[in-house]
């Protein structure tokens, strides 16, 4: 008596989907405020090393990420930056540190299987240069648009295609909704 590969992957397949779907209305999958401060540090080192290998003349490190989830209730995440852009240029690397606190709405995207931020505000920031003196807000909104449009094409966090429980997360209408502490994935209404 032998197995017909497709019929079990088939039947593997309705049965993992089944238990995700029962076990969503129960226990949602979620993602700590910890686990996406690393992938978010991930994704902005592999940022910084693609622009450097597409030529461009400016370098991005960051120093600490965190992440609050959910702030007094609300349906939001804080993203509290801190590190260091540099031009590279002439020969010479000139250094600016900054740090920006910003807010913005998470949001799952289907498509790319993929969490981004977005609506973003601009709480708090901060640079520090010894080549900059007077007014920094034109620096600072530069800044802040540099992080406004990184923070909308790169995700914070991407489903792992490689990890069962989420490949199949990725194969049912997701959305992720934030809880105090960790965002967590729901079925689509």
């Amino acid at each position: 008596m032998g197995f017909n590969r497709s019929s079990v992957l088939s039947a593997l397949c309705i049965l993992a989907v089944s238990l995700i779907s029962g076990c969503a209305s129960l226990s949602p999958y979620s993602i700590s405020e910890a686990t996406l401060e690393r992938h978010f540090q991930d994704a902005v080192t592999e940022f910084d090393r693609e622009q450097l290998r597409s030529g461009s003349p400016l370098s991005l490190s960051l120093n600490d990420a965190d992440i609050t989830l959910g702030p007094d209730g609300r349906d939001v995440a804080v993203i509290d930056l801190k590190g260091q852009v540099a031009l590279n240029a002439l020969l010479t690397k000139l250094p600016v540190d900054l740090a920006l606190k910003v807010e913005g709405a998470p949001v799952y995207d289907a498509e790319e299987k993929a969490v981004y931020i977005r609506r973003l505000q601009l709480l708090e920031s901060s640079i520090d240069s010894p080549l900059f003196k007077g007014d920094l807000k034109p620096v600072t909104d530069n800044v802040m648009r540099v992080v406004a449009q990184m923070l909308e094409t790169m995700p914070v966090y991407r489903l792992d295609d490689t990890d069962l429980a989420q490949r199949m997360f990725g194969m049912v209408p997701m959305d992720v909704r934030v809880a105090p502490g960790r965002l967590e994935f729901v079925m689509s209404e």
